[in-house]
């Protein structure tokens, strides 16, 4: 049981990583800190004080930079191989497996994929909101992204069930709406 608990905690944590890519990684560095959750030996770092600075002092940064109009679209590019970095690291620090291949396939595989999925829907409401509103929509977008990034990484923590859940609602949620976006014809300009 105790393996299936610390990978939903790695998938969700991850899947938030697709939102905002420090936030669950400083709420992982807080929780393994204060000793509510646990790293797999190599990962101890995370619980450290300068991981917890570092972290804190790029998720700051993250935050303001989206709520300025050019640059949350030109941070979405670089956003999405390092949401897939962070994500593959957290869902890695937690899956408790002594193999080290499957390890780490797991976090690349489950915790990158899921988080450069989530990652891939933001940008993709992003773009959308940017050509509808001229960009007017894009600090809504923002706020909505840092709550849901905040909120499920607490959850996460504290209920990685049903954390896990809720990332398996969102994934089938973004995968069905490039699905149908990708199936509907295009209009002539």
């Amino acid at each position: 049981m105790e393996w299936i608990l610390s990978f939903c905690l790695g998938i969700a944590l991850s899947a938030c990583c697709g939102f905002r890519i420090f936030v669950p990684m400083l709420v992982a560095s807080l929780a393994v800190k204060v000793g509510w959750i646990a790293v797999t030996p190599g990962f101890e770092w995370l619980g450290t004080w300068t991981a917890f600075f570092l972290l804190a002092t790029a998720t700051l940064i993250e935050i303001g930079a989206y709520y300025i109009p050019w640059l949350d679209n030109a941070l979405d590019t670089v956003a999405t191989p390092v949401a897939f970095v962070a994500g593959a690291i957290l869902t890695t620090s937690f899956v408790a497996i002594d193999e080290p291949v499957l390890k780490w396939g797991l976090g690349i595989i489950a915790g990158g994929g899921t988080a450069g999925l989530i990652q891939a829907g933001t940008s993709l409401l992003r773009i959308g909101s940017t050509a509808t509103t001229g960009g007017l929509g894009n600090p809504v977008v923002a706020s909505v992204e840092n709550v849901a990034s905040f909120g499920l990484s607490l959850m996460a923590v504290f209920l990685p069930l049903l954390a896990a859940f809720v990332v398996l609602a969102i994934f089938v949620f973004i995968t069905r709406l490039m699905v149908t976006r990708k199936r509907q014809p295009r209009q002539p300009v």
